[in-house]
């Protein structure tokens, strides 16, 4: 008797383990989006655009995207690029789709340097939603966002160049760009790589690898600034 009484002691102490366990990172996500809200609430433009976050991705509380871009609104309003993503708007989550205010959206961040709306802008084009199809601006958005090194943009550009995509055909360019995103672009990127060299003479390889670490000097240079 004795001995079930241990072991049912034991047991429910296990219980009780597990059950806080798992129970305490939800409280501790509940407790951060309550004082993330208060926060905003109070005013606070960082705690606003990680409270529409919140909203968008429902950590913490119920899912609620009609949230999300409210709080989204009230920070674009605030001239602040983080803000005035037009994603909602082409994805339509809590807005009807709208590529046109999408693009309005986008145009404003790449005013203020987002690379994240730089790298949208190009997509529109590429593929022509709220804008006629156009794959010369494409390139240069895609461009514009890899330089600020948007690791998705940086892919890309390897792919456009080695295809003559919006720009002129150049594998050395090519190889160059997806090389300084190998590091962040897992399997494709590495894929990608090695389909461009094979295209290349040594010499050109031996160029691109080069002007890669060219450029992720500048950017490791920039992102110092």
């Amino acid at each position: 008797m004795h001995g079930h009484i241990v072991l049912g002691a034991v047991l429910v102490a296990l219980a009780l383990t597990s059950q806080a366990c798992w129970g305490e990172p939800k409280d501790t996500l509940v407790e951060e989006f309550q004082k993330t809200k208060s926060k905003a609430e109070a005013g606070d433009v960082d705690a606003q655009y990680q409270l529409a976050k919140l909203y968008s991705s429902g950590n913490g509380t119920a899912k609620n995207d009609v949230e999300a871009v409210a709080w989204f609104r009230r920070v674009a309003s605030q001239n602040d690029a983080r803000g005035q993503s037009g994603v909602m708007y082409t994805n339509a989550r809590g807005v009807e789709r709208n590529y046109d205010l999408a693009i309005s959206w986008f145009r404003k961040a790449a005013a203020q340097n987002s690379a994240h709306a730089k790298y949208n802008l190009g997509y529109m084009y590429a593929v022509g939603k709220g804008v006629p199809q156009d794959q010369v601006k494409a390139s240069a958005w895609y461009l514009e966002a890899a330089n600020q090194n948007d690791a998705g943009s940086q892919r890309i550009m390897g792919d456009r160049y080695a295809a003559g995509r919006g720009v002129d055909k150049d594998l050395v360019k090519a190889y160059a760009w997806t090389q300084v995103v190998v590091p962040r672009g897992g399997g494709a990127a590495k894929k990608q790589l090695l389909a461009i060299e094979s295209q290349m003479t040594h010499e050109q390889v031996t160029a691109a690898r080069k002007l890669g670490n060219e450029i992720s000097a500048r950017l490791k240079q920039s992102g110092k600034k």
